[in-house]
């Protein structure tokens, strides 16, 4: 079954490097439907000929550039393949969590729902462009790219000792083709009509040939593995909450799940791919485990008293007011900012495009302008982040300036379903705002925007359209950004509408999400360093009530422009394509820009080391750090343990 490369997180180094409490919400969206994969690079490999057609064979793959890991690499640049093996790495999560089936509906999955399982190729913390083998010993696939071949590794074994087959992988396919979303089963049958078990360790995914080529070979070597024999034994669905967990193929085995508190797993000394060049250096405790809190406050305090030992900080209050306490001041705990040079989510607060009241940019624009980032950063966020203007912030996919050259083209294109000024005028961006809470110019232009619109403001300071009153509920489900978004709510307000911030369970705001039940939340769309169907799903019109498209954004051009990223068959035109449809997307103003950070925030027990030569994609704490085991001990004979 081919799990999305966008999705999720693009490999464990990065799955692991995100805060564990935005995990768990990432994956359990990500495996909620597809996802069509990032487009990733065109590898060399050796060739044989097939008729008049030659047959590539080789380790790793890309679309659009050259894997930088040739076949006979010893270990990734960025780990320390002496690395020791040993101890335990504890992190937190917020919340709860009852279920470890990332893919089911109901409930909420573990943070390490997935991490047993591996897929055919897998990525790594330093290639933005290629997948590797994992799962494979190498993939063979004509230049046509109309199927794919995958030779998978006989040693490759589940958990319980029983060998993985192709079998797996087809019944895998076959089980989400049945039990899957219904968005997952029309894109991934439309693009994978057959998968065929050629032999024991032989599997071939057949692709529609009517479907864009780039993106193909990526996704079917996204595709994870499960246990058929498990499945078939136990008569467990796909689509269903269990707190059982499958075995998986991975280095790590559930050891403990002790819903709602934590979840412990354990390093299988047992695991078949621990002397692959790709797994040197990681996997290197013995154990990891996630605590649960009901917030971050009370996670600090469990930190402090060593309940849990590696704590990523994403709150800006707590990272410049609270870390000052004794374990800091004598050394027994690290505080550090590591560079973050991963492309971040496109965060924001998201305006629902399925409202009628929403239609009217006017009305977006003027919403917008009430959010006055300067102040939020400088006064309640202590100014630790920059401002996200593009959907490809802190890349060279970013639109700047006036269009030119390419994009400029790829625009004229579509010049007749567009704004003619987009074509003339620099790109858009985030507004500029005062040291005020309320921005007074910004006000008298946003009262402007609402009375053309034909939102007037009563007697009682209401507007009213037609005699109905502008009402906006702002939805949330997180008590951190209760003083972050309560003043924007406030200048709301001031602007006439009848503004209510509403902060429900999780549970709730699960649902009244993937329902499309709100009006506005603060949410993000995932983008990718190399775009390809994917982004489709993310913003495409087929797609708009999908849930990787909060605000069911829809424009037609942007369809066309997303066309041209998929058939691109160079880096320089998916760039230009996707610097195009950045262009579109803030012209429409249907999410207002936030922050971003371009570092991580961590505090740990100092008993944990990182190679010198950090990777630019992930943190990877949870990968290929490790654990020194006389650093612990001095640390347990202090009473710090």
């Amino acid at each position: 079954m081919p799990i999305p490369h966008t999705a999720v997180p693009r490999s464990r180094a990065a799955a692991l490097s995100a805060p564990v409490q935005d995990q768990v919400q990432r994956w359990s969206r990500g495996l909620a439907v597809l996802v069509l994969g990032t487009g990733l690079a065109l590898c060399a490999g050796m060739a044989r000929s097939e008729g008049d057609e030659k047959i590539i064979t080789s380790h790793a793959f890309s679309d659009l550039g050259t894997p930088k890991y040739g076949p006979d690499f010893k270990h990734l640049d960025y780990v320390n393949p002496d690395a020791p093996k040993g101890g335990e790495m504890s992190v937190w999560a917020r919340g709860t969590f009852d279920s470890m089936n990332a893919a089911a509906r109901q409930g909420r999955a573990s943070a390490f729902s997935l991490l047993p399982h591996e897929r055919i190729m897998e990525s790594t913390a330093d290639d933005a462009y290629a997948v590797y083998c994992l799962l494979c010993e190498t993939l063979e696939y004509p230049e046509s790219q109309d199927w794919v071949i995958f030779n998978l590794r006989p040693e490759a074994t589940f958990s319980d000792g029983t060998p993985l087959t192709a079998e797996d992988i087809k019944y895998t396919f076959d089980l989400f083709m049945e039990q899957g979303f219904p968005s997952f089963r029309i894109g991934v049958g439309e693009l994978i009509p057959k998968v065929e078990v050629l032999g024991p360790h032989r599997i071939k995914f057949h692709f529609n040939p009517d479907k864009p080529k780039q993106g193909r070979i990526s996704q079917a070597g996204a595709s994870i593995a499960y246990q058929k024999k498990w499945f078939e034994e136990t008569g467990a669905r796909l689509d269903e909450s269990r707190l059982e967990a499958s075995p998986g193929t991975g280095p790590y085995v559930v050891e403990t799940v002790d819903p709602p508190r934590k979840i412990v797993v354990r390093r299988n000394p047992d695991y078949w791919g621990k002397d692959l060049p790709i797994n040197q250096g990681r996997w290197n405790y013995d154990t990891m485990r996630v605590e649960y809190f009901a917030d971050s406050n009370a996670a600090l305090e469990g930190f402090k008293a060593g309940v849990y030992t590696f704590r990523q900080e994403t709150s800006s209050i707590t990272w410049a007011t609270q870390y000052d306490f004794p374990a800091l001041e004598n050394g027994t705990i690290i505080k550090t900012e590591l560079k973050d040079g991963s492309l971040p989510a496109a965060t924001g607060i998201v305006f629902n495009m399925k409202k009628e009241k929403f239609q009217d940019i006017r009305v977006r624009r003027a919403l917008g302008l009430m959010f006055n980032f300067t102040w939020t950063n400088d006064t309640l966020q202590y100014g630790l982040f920059k401002q996200r203007a593009s959907f490809w912030e802190n890349s060279d996919l970013a639109a700047t300036g006036v269009p030119e050259g390419r994009e400029l083209e790829l625009l004229e294109s579509v010049a007749d379903m567009i704004d003619p000024s987009i074509l003339t005028e620099p790109v858009t961006m985030p507004h500029e705002s005062g040291d005020r809470q309320l921005d007074r110019g910004n006000l008298r232009e946003a009262n402007r925007l609402m009375d053309e619109a034909g939102w007037v403001i009563g007697d009682d300071g209401k507007r009213r359209k037609d005699g109905k009153v502008f009402e906006v509920e702002f939805l949330q489900n997180n008590p951190s950004f209760d003083r972050i978004l309560t003043p924007y709510v406030d200048n709301l307000k001031r602007l006439g509408i009848n503004a209510t911030y509403n902060r429900i369970d999780d549970a709730q705001y699960t649902s009244r999400e993937r329902d499309g039940d709100f009006d506005m939340i603060y949410d993000y769309y995932q983008s990718g360093l190399v775009e390809g169907s994917g982004l489709g799903q993310r913003l495409g019109c087929e797609d708009a009530d999908d849930v990787f498209n909060p605000a069911n954004y829809c424009n037609p051009a942007v369809d066309k422009l997303i066309d041209v990223v998929i058939g691109a068959d160079t880096l320089d035109e998916m760039k230009a394509a996707v610097r195009a449809v950045d262009r579109l997307l803030r012209f429409d103003h249907f999410m207002i820009p936030v922050w971003y950070n371009d570092s991580f925030w961590v505090a740990y027990y100092d008993m944990f080391e990182h190679p010198e030569n950090m990777p630019p994609y992930a943190l990877g704490h949870m990968d290929f750090w490790w654990y020194n085991a006389e650093k612990a001990e001095k640390l347990r004979a202090a009473g710090a343990l």
